[in-house]
């Protein structure tokens, strides 16, 4: 299950009842809809050597993700500032929300050390990845995973976040980023960036987050569902 399950899609799956075995990515994910019949969690993974490691970061920060309310851009612009440093945005901004909440909550704010570099590719993704001192991911919805955390965290990038839906589970707090419970605490916790290491982020990633790691778990799960 790659989404939220509030709604008719959660009501979709319990029409399966027991004849379904569900797999979640990540323990948030599972425990907002308890009663469906999960098997597993798994988490997702990547192929860390696809992702170029840089222990030499640049002063900015990076935001990366849809343009929504949710994601928390405004909130990542308000930290930043706070903090001094710069910010670079990047993301989706193609739907009319999408297109609505950027204009009227972000655009804005731009200017004064806050740069908006479009929609990013899997090559510009891992340029930004690599020399951004820090993701910033403050959400304000139950992400049942996000995978911008782990590919930032593949390139020694640790990452500042709040603490909803999976984040605590992929940020290891205190050592490949920190979990902020509230929004006033993101710019403070950029302030402690020389606390952590990149090759303790790297490390990461390869222990808990590879593809390999999610295959094998994967495989774990059909072998128990068919004995």
């Amino acid at each position: 299950m790659h989404g939220p399950l509030d709604g008719e899609p959660g009501e979709y799956y319990r029409q399966f009842g027991k004849d379904l075995a569900l797999v979640a990515i990540s323990e948030s994910q599972r425990s907002r809809a308890p009663d469906l019949n999960w098997v597993a969690t798994v988490y997702n993974g990547l192929q860390v050597a696809d992702y170029p490691f840089c222990e030499t970061k640049e002063d900015w920060v990076l935001f990366i993700g849809r343009f929504t309310e949710d994601k928390g851009a405004d909130l990542a612009i308000k930290a930043a500032r706070e903090a001094g440093r710069p910010l670079v945005l990047a993301g989706k901004m193609n739907e009319p929300a999408e297109e609505a909440y950027f204009d009227e909550v972000v655009r804005p704010l731009l200017g004064s050390g806050v740069t908006y570099v479009g929609e990013a590719d899997a090559e510009l993704k891992r340029e930004l990845y690599a020399k951004a001192s820090a993701l910033l991911f403050p959400i304000r919805w139950p992400e049942p995973f996000g995978m911008v955390m782990i590919e930032a965290m593949a390139c020694g990038t640790p990452v500042v976040a709040l603490a909803d839906g999976s984040v605590p589970e992929v940020v290891d707090h205190g050592r490949t980023g920190f979990v902020c419970t509230e929004p006033e605490e993101l710019a403070a916790a950029l302030g402690r960036l020389p606390e952590l290491t990149a090759r303790a982020c790297r490390s990461h990633v390869e222990q808990r987050f590879d593809v390999a790691t999610m295959a094998a778990g994967y495989e774990e799960v059909y072998r128990s569902v068919l004995h």
